[in-house]
């Protein structure tokens, strides 16, 4: 079956933001008396907006409310794009190479405020058809929503797509939507076995996603 489009994730497979998501959502579970777990930042990983606003506000005993929780770290993450955005190796040179070949959706766990920062600063905003945030969907990532969706604004069949992620829930959500899989995993976030099953071809770096490796998959 030929591939009609490919969508990406952007955190972790376009810019290296999950370090920095990290980074600022530890410093405010501490500044605002909750406890960080071991586990957290691999659960937050592909949550929506407000799915992880919930979670720092209940589980992790923030004394904020989750859409004071949601504003505050949203506004500061948006402070640290301003400064910079962390591009991960050639991504935006990948991006470019695939949209002269198939039209490009992004399925994001980012707000909608931090998806447009992040490509007017990486110089992408025109290289995608559809956008979406999980903000504007039921469920974030794992379940298969925004990829549905962004299929659906693209005009294509899920199953004719082919899917760009980096994090098990990532991984799960395109593949629950029927999308065969490229999975890029972050050094520092390794893929679980069983969403690692998922993927249809496993890569090492993002700059290895040549239009070849689509093709393959089609």
């Amino acid at each position: 079956m030929a591939v009609d489009a490919v969508v990406f994730d952007l955190d972790g497979v376009i810019v290296d933001s999950e370090p920095v998501w990290e980074e600022v959502r530890r410093a405010y579970v501490a500044a605002h008396g909750g406890t960080w777990q071991p586990d957290t930042q691999h659960r937050l990983m592909g949550m929506s907006t407000g799915e992880w606003a919930d979670h720092l506000s209940g589980e992790l005993g923030v004394d904020r409310s989750p859409g004071q929780v949601a504003t505050e770290v949203v506004e500061e993450m948006t402070r640290r794009y301003v400064e910079h955005v962390p591009l991960i190796d050639d991504a935006d040179r990948v991006v470019r190479r695939l949209a002269a070949r198939w039209p490009l959706g992004l399925a994001s766990s980012s707000p909608t405020r931090l998806i447009a920062a992040a490509l007017a600063a990486t110089d992408l905003t025109d290289a995608f058809g559809v956008t979406l945030s999980t903000e504007e969907t039921a469920r974030g990532k794992p379940a298969p929503d925004v990829y549905l969706a962004v299929a659906e604004r693209l005009g294509v069949d899920p199953a004719r797509c082919v899917a760009v992620e980096d994090s098990s829930n990532g991984v799960r959500s395109a593949a629950a939507a029927g999308m065969r899989v490229v999975a890029v995993p972050h050094g520092s976030y390794p893929l679980d076995p069983d969403a690692e099953a998922l993927a249809a071809v496993v890569l090492p770096t993002v700059d290895a996603l040549t239009p070849e490796v689509v093709d393959r998959l089609g």
